[in-house]
């Protein structure tokens, strides 16, 4: 037994073998070099000659870039690590992450500097666990506990941060500052290999978070979704966010209940009801190892106590084996892993790789651990042992199988640590796996080999023995047979399986397709690429929310498609659009009609840029430039237009959708794209009208935005709310060209020209809805408006409810200096002196008149209903109309920072403003996701269920149920204030 309390250096055995030894000695002796410049690394530099450290950073040097950069970026860290115990270190590093909320909470550290640490802090944990593993210091269960103690450490850590400062912001009240998740109302299980306390080196760390909705640590009234939902995303991003110092841990969501209709954190009635009803067999064999980590431990012990019942079935579940299995020869069907290889073989999922041994032990663990308590533990090696105590396994399959798990968690820590990759897959070129069998400690690739096919091989017989009774990989995805005219059995329990609730009317689509209904898909081509594309298709259909909505959604786009070769073509060639597009059928039909019109339009969704979130005019603009490119007329113009705008919406749309953008960045996305379309119309429209009719000399024109395209909040449906206004010389009124005009006319023709490029139907369909209502005089005055004439009616004519609009309006493009001198006359406008209770009554009377007409009643409608959107922006507009004159900075605001603004001006109460600021933000982020999903009006129902579900995961809510509730609440609170702020005045 070792003496733990050596220091690292001198209990290194062995150092793999060095590939390259001539750029590896150059590295060393930078590093040398380096640390002689560190006072700190100053007690190194003696045992640099040694043979086993030398050795060893020698071949760190040689293979992996990641912890070599860790070694010469931080001399002193090295010598520390080296010069220590590396159990005295790894206790450290340990303490110092679970603890730094207290350096936080007593001001000590900065939030700032508290990320940092964590990321600094994992930085030294993983080079430490390097060292350790390499150097043969530490066994495959001492790293795996290690790397487990740290991730507990961090994820405990980082919710007792955020819990203090939720704390700290008065969302919930702590029993005890100094052990943050006592009584906190949410536990945190780690899943996965974390949860066994086996994690990998660069794992991802699979969590789930559940919270009590009764917990009393909440503030009266708070909603506990809401608060909850928001702690464990910020976990996450607290984690996982990359910055200079790098990250902590990847972190994974996704094994909680129904991961695509909840939120984040799960409310325990609600996972109860789901694992006691719907819940699955893989999810029980994730359970196995699920275990509290972070947050109140009590209540998660207590939780998975009372799932027993869900886990450990009562009789011996054989059934379970299927089930297992299914979910194996899945992978191998999907993944392409069917025979044992070296070069690019993945050894986690591969023939003979680490997960067969895992399924090996959890399927037995879930037949046989109901009767057998013994066999209820989370560590695989421990299970192996347990399964041979109970007389389930020979001891040849326990010792074999367990010596397989450490030589493959072995390669598989190996493979991640040459660039901190999560991956399991060996290098393909045979050059980079000589090298990468070096550093195994092999001396050449065949002996290599040798070993990793013996061990794969053992293996796969030991889990051959289990399954042999299962069905052969051909038959992996069932029947899915859809010739003749009845329906076939075995298909109809196929489509059952893959998630369809109605398997007769799919098989009947689908039949309906090979029969030639939709005129779409009738051509050879199509009907070959459909053939061989259908099972997967119908995988990746399955696997959506709402499988039958999605299918019938397809069936809807083939009916409406001339053609639909060149959409199935690019789905058979692209697993992950397949998914994706699918996603978008059960979801967001909007965005499924845009890709039947235009299929390329999927293309965004592979290019790399996708993932990157950006809303800005200027990247925007750039991008559709670059689509529209150079038109050869003006009727190609208005075709390239409306390609480059559907291609940008449905890209934002998608964005939206894979949760790359918030829904406040998709507004701003939205209202860009329609800034830079009416910016290039306008230039287009501009050069055939100047051809024909000249300039006039000295005219300047501005368009103004107004409505949600003035405020930057657009949706996927929105029409544009538009102002032109001009300004002249009175002394030069005519125009230069070969056809002249007076400058009214100009401009009223130069006006309804735009509208028309911008409204006008053409081949490639319709661009925006354009609404001129919110100029002088409405429907009654000009198109266009001349600037002293616009001003003269603002200031003698306009009724409160034009002012209104004017809070909300936006200089989108100008010539010259227009542009400022517009924006001056309508802040000059809006920031009049007012009588205050002459604008409350007339607001107040506007939103009467307005629910008279429309109806304010169906809590669905955020936009009307009583409570939401249009009270919301009254309230708003009516705060800067009133006080605009003695508070100007209230003037150009967005709606939410009015609240903010007139909070720190004293003329909203910090629980007033607090309300209407959430009630804004909750409302705005629903109706921006109802407009993406749904076209038209939104009916709740009629909408598909899955689009409900999405609706409820986005308010943070389990169940549409729920969330109605939770809107009628909120709505409630708005109203009150809505009345009272008007009374008041």
């Amino acid at each position: 037994m070792p003496d733990q309390n050596q220091p690292l250096l001198s209990r290194l055995t062995q150092a793999p073998p060095v590939s390259d030894a001539k750029r590896a000695k150059a590295q060393l002796a930078d590093f040398i070099g380096r640390a002689q410049e560190v006072a700190e690394a100053a007690a190194l530099l003696p045992h640099m000659d040694t043979e086993p450290l030398r050795n060893l950073l020698l071949s760190i040097a040689d293979h992996s870039t990641f912890l070599w950069q860790l070694i010469v970026s931080d001399p002193a860290r090295m010598a520390s690590i080296c010069l220590q115990s590396p159990e005295e270190t790894h206790r450290s590093i340990v303490a110092s992450q679970a603890g730094l909320f207290q350096e936080f909470r007593s001001g000590d550290l900065t939030r700032d500097a508290v990320v940092r640490k964590f990321r600094r802090n994992r930085n030294t944990h993983a080079l430490l666990v390097a060292l350790a593993d390499i150097g043969g210091i530490w066994s495959v269960e001492e790293v795996t506990g290690a790397l487990s103690e740290f991730a507990d450490s961090s994820v405990r850590g980082g919710v007792d941060l955020i819990l203090t400062e939720t704390a700290q912001s008065g969302r919930i009240k702590l029993r005890n500052p100094d052990t943050p998740g006592e009584g906190a109302g949410i536990t945190v299980l780690a899943l996965g290999k974390h949860g066994a306390g086996e994690l990998n080196y660069s794992s991802d760390i699979d969590l789930v978070a559940f919270f009590d909705p009764e917990c009393p640590a909440l503030k009266e009234g708070a909603e506990p979704a809401t608060i909850y939902t928001r702690i464990a995303q910020q976990l996450a991003k607290l984690l996982q966010e990359r910055t200079a110092d790098g990250y902590v841990h990847r972190v994974d969501y996704r094994l909680r209940p129904d991961p695509a209709s909840t939120p984040t954190a799960v409310a325990l009635p609600s996972a109860y009801v789901y694992y006691e009803t719907v819940g699955q067999n893989w999810e029980r064999a994730a359970l196995i190892k699920a275990r509290p980590v972070a947050g109140d431990i009590a209540v998660g012990e207590n939780f998975l106590s009372e799932l027993r019942p869900f886990i450990w079935r009562k009789y011996f579940d054989f059934a379970s084996i299927a089930d297992v299995h299914a979910m194996k020869r899945q992978i191998h069907a999907v993944r392409g892993h069917d025979e044992i290889a070296v070069a690019g073989h993945d050894i986690k999922l591969g023939r003979g790789g680490i997960r067969e041994i895992e399924f090996f032990v959890q399927t037995q663990q879930l037949v046989f651990g109901g009767r057998r308590p013994a066999l209820r533990g989370r560590r695989t090696l421990d299970m192996l042992v347990a399964l041979h105590d109970e007389g389930w396994i020979t001891d040849k399959a326990r010792d074999e199988l367990s010596d397989a798990y450490r030589f493959l968690r072995t390669i598989e820590h190996r493979l991640q640590m040459v660039a901190d990759e999560q991956t399991q897959r060996l290098p393909s070129d045979e050059d980079e796996l000589k090298r990468f069998a070096k550093f195994c400690g092999y001396p050449s690739l065949k002996a290599f080999a040798k070993a990793l096919t013996e061990q794969a091989r053992i293996v796969q017989g030991h889990y051959a023995l289990l399954f042999e009774e299962g069905p052969e990989l051909a038959s992996d995805v069932g029947n899915l047979v859809f010739t003749g005219t009845t329906d076939d059995p075995e298909t109809l329990a196929t489509l059952e399986r893959m998630g369809f609730h109605n398997p007769a009317q799919a098989a009947e689509t689908v039949r309906g397709w090979h029969f030639g209904r939709r005129a779409a898909i009738t051509s050879q081509r199509a009907r070959e690429v459909l053939t061989e594309l259908t099972p997967a298709l119908l995988s990746a259909l399955g696997g959506t929310a709402d499988p039958d909505g999605a299918l019938a959604a397809l069936d809807r786009a083939f009916g409406r498609m001339p053609a639909a070769v060149e959409l199935l073509t690019i789905l058979q060639s692209h697993d992950r659009l397949r998914l994706r597009f699918a996603d978008l059928l059960g979801t967001a039909p909007r965005l499924a009609d845009t890709v039947a019109q235009s299929p390329h339009v999927l293309d965004a969704l592979i290019d790399p840029a996708f993932g990157i979130p950006f809303s800005d005019d200027a990247a925007i603009g750039q991008q559709i430039r670059q689509i529209i490119g150079t038109p050869s007329d003006h009727e190609d113009f208005l075709d390239r237009a409306r390609d480059a705008a559907r291609q940008m919406r449905f890209i934002t749309g998608a964005r939206l959708l894979s949760d790359i953008l918030s829904p406040a960045q998709a507004g701003e996305a939205y209202a860009s794209i329609a800034d830079a379309i009416v910016r290039e119309s306008l230039d287009a429209v501009r050069k055939v009208f100047e051809a024909e009719h000249g300039t006039v000399p000295g005219a300047q024109v501005a368009i103004l935005g107004l409505g949600r395209l003035g405020t930057r909040e657009l949706t996927a449906g929105s029409d544009l709310d538009l102002v032109v206004i001009y300004d002249f010389d009175e002394d030069r009124r005519e125009s230069t060209g070969p056809r002249k005009l007076d400058v009214v006319v100009y401009y009223t023709r130069l006006t309804q020209r735009l509208v028309a490029a911008l409204t006008v139907p053409t081949r490639r369909g319709l661009l925006y809805e354009v609404d001129l209502r919110l100029r002088p005089q409405g429907g009654k005055g000009p198109v266009a408006s001349q600037f002293r004439g616009f001003l003269n009616y603002q200031q003698s004519e306009a009724e409160l409810w034009e002012h209104m609009a004017l809070t909300r309006a936006r200089v989108l493009l100008a010539d010259g200096d227009f542009g400022p001198r517009v924006e001056a006359a309508i802040r000059d406008i809006v920031g009049a002196p007012r009588n205050r209770r002459k604008v409350f009554t007339e607001v107040r009377e506007m939103r009467e008149l307005i629910a008279k007409e429309k109806g304010d009643d169906n809590p669905w409608d955020l936009k009307l209903s009583r409570g939401g959107l249009t009270d919301l922006d009254f309230i708003a507009q009516a705060l800067v109309l009133a006080h605009g004159a003695e508070h100007p900075a209230l003037i150009g605001l967005p709606t939410e920072d009015v609240f903010v603004q007139a909070q720190q001006a004293g003329l909203l109460g910090e629980e007033d403003a607090r309300t209407l600021i959430e009630a804004h933000h909750l409302f705005n982020t629903i109706f921006q996701w109802q407009r993406l999903m749904v076209e038209g009006s939104f009916d709740a129902a009629t909408v598909p269920k899955a689009v409900l579900r999405r609706l409820s995961a986005v308010a943070g809510l389990p169940a549409a149920e729920l969330t109605v509730t939770h809107l009628i609440h909120v709505l409630g609170h708005v109203t009150q204030r809505f009345s009272a702020f008007y009374k008041i005045g």
